[in-house]
């Protein structure tokens, strides 16, 4: 998209080209260094830059993210969260998120919902390892680049070894794509978290539509505390693992290395539609899902 005659021409030490997009707490842009390296800058909204709270948590997502690095992550290159309005610039991904290219195209099937799953687990794998729980994996925060997804926008991430900044009885996140602990108690939520969001998103990829599909993020995020999620559209065998993800109880899902090891089972025909393991010999084939239409998700702030 093109720049706006409000929007900056050059933020830091890099020229501004056109917008990425834009969501409730600031604007993306592709800008250029002098050295010609492009880069991906989130700025922040100026309403926020006198905002103390939101600042303590835009330098605790620049702290989180420059502390993960990996193939499905996008590296933090600079960043200026004491600017009259914060940025960070991150290494540039060409790609469209995965809520567009599945609006766009439909739902995924066969290799590319196995590359997708792939990736995403390495990605959580880096993300943990760094001690950091990402909390709002969602189809907008996923890159769909050539080489693999990559996972970005750690604006409401966590930190092991950072006080929590979330104020009690308030929730920040994306409901249909958020665990129960995460609604029900968000200063004690763990890597596991993350793990249920995998499994939603997961579902999103392969159906069209979040596991906890609702008219308002209100009562997605009730059906995400209270009720089974809706799989009948995933084939097997992703719909028993994104249900085993989805599981209510932290304890009770799979850890990464599980998740791995599933995953590589995964059919790799690239003929869209199918996804299942490689039949055996006179077995049945892979089972063909129904294509749906994409939903954008809401991301909201609500008090409890």
């Amino acid at each position: 998209m093109p720049l706006r005659d409000d929007d900056p021409t050059v933020i830091g030490e890099y020229v501004l080209e056109d917008r990425l997009g834009a969501g409730g707490m600031g604007v993306v842009y592709r800008a250029r260094s002098a050295s010609g390296r492009l880069v991906a800058i989130k700025l922040v909204h100026a309403q926020y830059r006198d905002d103390e709270e939101f600042r303590s948590r835009f330098r605790q997502e620049v702290s989180a993210a420059r502390r993960v690095s990996g193939a499905f992550t996008a590296a933090v290159v600079d960043a200026d969260p004491e600017a009259a309005r914060p940025w960070m610039a991150t290494q540039y991904v060409p790609g469209p998120t995965l809520a567009d290219l599945v609006r766009a195209e439909g739902p995924l099937g066969g290799a590319r919902i196995r590359g997708l799953a792939l990736g995403l687990v390495e990605a959580l794998r880096d993300i943990h390892r760094a001690g950091v729980v990402h909390r709002d994996l969602k189809p907008a925060n996923v890159l769909m680049a050539e080489d693999g997804p990559r996972v970005i926008d750690f604006g409401i991430s966590r930190a092991g070894d950072n006080l929590p900044l979330t104020v009690t009885g308030r929730v920040i996140g994306t409901p249909p794509f958020m665990s129960p602990e995460q609604l029900r108690s968000p200063r004690d939520v763990t890597a596991a978290s993350d793990l249920f969001s995998l499994g939603s998103l997961l579902v999103y990829a392969a159906s069209g539509h979040s596991p906890f599909k609702a008219e308002s993020p209100y009562l997605a995020g009730y059906q995400v505390m209270f009720e089974a999620p809706k799989l009948d559209a995933v084939p097997e065998p992703l719909r028993t693992i994104a249900d085993r993800c989805l599981d209510k109880d932290a304890t009770a899902r799979p850890d990464l290395a599980e998740l791995h090891g599933l995953f590589l089972e995964l059919a790799t025909s690239p003929v869209g539609g199918t996804l299942g393991t490689v039949p055996a010999p006179g077995a049945g084939h892979a089972v063909r899902f129904q294509a749906a239409n994409g939903e954008g998700p809401h991301r909201f702030l609500c008090f409890f």
